[in-house]
């Protein structure tokens, strides 16, 4: 069987997940396994771990492209070892490769080892971006949602509110109601 994977890292890259779909219905996929999540967080990636399980011996996974399946060389080998393992091949149809043959498992490590170097020389370069900014006075990071709610935090405490209501209501983590430091005497026990 032919399976297809795609993924966009946010919600407003509709029009990138709906051009993967199209592509992998137009290479054969008959089943496709779709989510909108960052590839960071490769632990969080339920449909990919959905498809990994579901392969079988023969089967072919095929992605659009490298970095919507993995964004690190040992995220990509973890995976290809799964494939390998269930004896199923991957297909990557932006860079015409398979894993069937020799030749594409080595042209896929070898790519894999390029788009990381890439990725790690663009985090670098927005990192020293940052910098120069933030010397030069013109960035000053993401403003904290929940600190700029303290008062209705500590407003929400005194009247007896619990840490995840208050989240909920504010539509911030129940972590940072715990940051928030506590005003008039307000104590929050902290679980565990």
């Amino acid at each position: 069987m032919i399976v297809g994977y795609a993924r966009t890292s946010t919600l407003d890259q509709t029009n990138g997940l709906e051009a993967q779909e199209r592509d992998l219905r137009a290479a054969g996929c008959e089943k496709l396994f779709v989510e909108q999540v960052s590839s960071v967080d490769e632990k969080g990636r339920a449909k990919l771990a959905e498809v990994l399980d579901f392969l079988r011996e023969g089967d072919v996974l095929v992605v659009t492209k490298l970095d919507r399946l993995a964004r690190s060389v040992s995220h990509l080998c973890r995976i290809l070892e799964e494939v390998t393992a269930k004896k199923a091949t991957l297909q990557i149809l932006g860079m015409n490769l398979n894993t069937a043959t020799p030749e594409g498992t080595l042209m896929l490590n070898i790519f894999g080892s390029v788009a990381q170097f890439e990725r790690e020389i663009m985090l670098e370069r927005q990192r020293e971006g940052i910098a120069k900014a933030k010397a030069q006075g013109k960035y000053k990071g993401r403003r904290p949602t929940a600190q700029a709610q303290a008062d209705e935090v500590n407003r929400l405490r005194a009247e007896g509110m619990g840490a995840t209501e208050i989240a909920k209501r504010l539509g911030i983590g129940r972590a940072s109601v715990y940051r928030i430091p506590e005003s008039d005497g307000v104590k929050v026990s902290h679980p565990g």
